[in-house]
């Protein structure tokens, strides 16, 4: 088994043990709460068919975030945390957009780190305790990483995209 398919593996346990102890295992969802994907990789165009645009996944890792990043900062904040070597997401812009916000919701403290055209930007306190980056953003693939402050400490989060101001 891959180093990236046992590490997802990992989080996914966690991921399932953190939500069925937050909400209650045994209580059937309506037909109409279509949970995120997790961990998912994100193909998108302007417009945005959906906005906000929502995946899941499970922060955290070893690999400190200037390892990942090759620096200790970035216009956009500190490359803080601790990540999976792996991405967690790969974001594809199949078009450039002008404006558009990807933060991270999370009930604890965690850090992002994103590759793509044009550079690397880090964030690790844009809303609160969590991060994101905003502005405009150039068609192409981006990497994305969700970190915690603490080596091997995994966190739910919901990455959300959208083009609202």
């Amino acid at each position: 088994m891959s180093n990236k398919l046992l590490s997802k593996v990992i989080k996914l346990s966690f991921v399932f043990l953190s939500l069925s102890t937050a909400s209650g295992i045994n209580t059937p969802a309506k037909a109409t709460d279509t949970p995120p994907p997790i961990f998912g990789d994100i193909t998108i165009e302007r417009p945005l068919k959906k906005d906000p645009l929502s995946v899941r996944g499970m922060s955290g890792g070893t690999i400190e975030g200037k390892e990942i990043s090759g620096r200790k900062d970035t216009p956009t904040g500190a490359c803080t945390g601790y990540m999976d070597r792996e991405p967690d997401h790969t974001l594809r812009l199949k078009n450039k957009f002008d404006y558009m916000k990807l933060v991270v919701e999370s009930a604890e403290d965690t850090t992002l780190i994103i590759k793509g055209p044009g550079g690397t930007w880090c964030n690790d306190e844009f809303e609160a305790k969590n991060p994101g980056i905003v502005g405009e953003w150039l068609e192409g693939d981006y990497e994305v990483w969700v970190g915690s402050y603490q080596k091997e400490d995994y966190i739910p989060y919901t990455l959300k995209i959208t083009e609202a101001k």
